[in-house]
């Protein structure tokens, strides 16, 4: 049994950190769903980038992305990623580890449907993580793509959702004299029981 009280409190996970995301986004001054995704490459070698997370389900963490980005890409081939979402205004933090599958269905569609018109035509247009020969050829395909699609592009194929399904999530708050508040919740496999942990700082 832990002491978790307070900002700590609770049974489900995901409701604490959707708390926490709505406390943030109130303080935070820019994009308060912002995540540093962590991914590995065919040789182990780490990457990591900033990416907005977009959904808190009842099970699990979910961004969009193009999936024939590098962080697509390696996420398909390793089955798995971690993030950590960082406030400074809040000072807390939660970190994240765990499996992966594409949400590529109606909730995609949805999604892909309430982003911007520009947004949903640079999707198109975006050759992710690939050479680029210059500002202005990326601008043509732009052009390119709007005279194909006008102002109702459909979503893309090769673009959707990366739903990450945790095995671990760890909740940090700032303390007094670095005397950190952590607590991790751990399980087997999703869908399983968590144990909860409060750990040394």
């Amino acid at each position: 049994m832990t002491d978790r009280s307070g900002i700590f409190a609770g049974d489900d996970p995901f409701a604490i950190a959707r708390a926490w995301l709505a406390e943030a986004e109130k303080s935070e001054p820019n994009d308060p769903n912002a995540i540093a995704l962590s991914t590995v490459d065919a040789d182990g070698l780490p990457n990591a980038r900033m990416v907005l997370l977009k959904e808190v389900e009842a099970e699990a963490f979910v961004f969009y992305t193009n999936y024939e980005s590098a962080k697509a890409r390696e996420i398909e081939s390793a089955g798995k990623a971690a993030f950590v979402m960082h406030w400074k205004s809040l000072r807390r933090q939660i970190r994240v580890r765990g499996l992966t599958e594409r949400e590529d269905g109606p909730a995609a569609d949805a999604y892909f449907a309430s982003r911007s018109l520009k947004s949903r035509l640079g999707a198109w247009a975006s050759r992710q993580s690939r050479p680029l020969e210059s500002r202005a050829a990326l601008m043509a395909e732009v052009a390119r793509v709007t005279a194909r699609y006008g102002n109702s592009p459909p979503r893309p194929p090769f673009w959707g959702g990366i739903r990450i399904r945790p095995v671990e999530i760890e909740f940090w708050a700032d303390g007094a004299f670095r005397l950190h508040d952590r607590f991790v919740w751990r399980r087997a496999a999703p869908g399983e029981a968590w144990e909860i942990e409060r750990l040394n700082p």
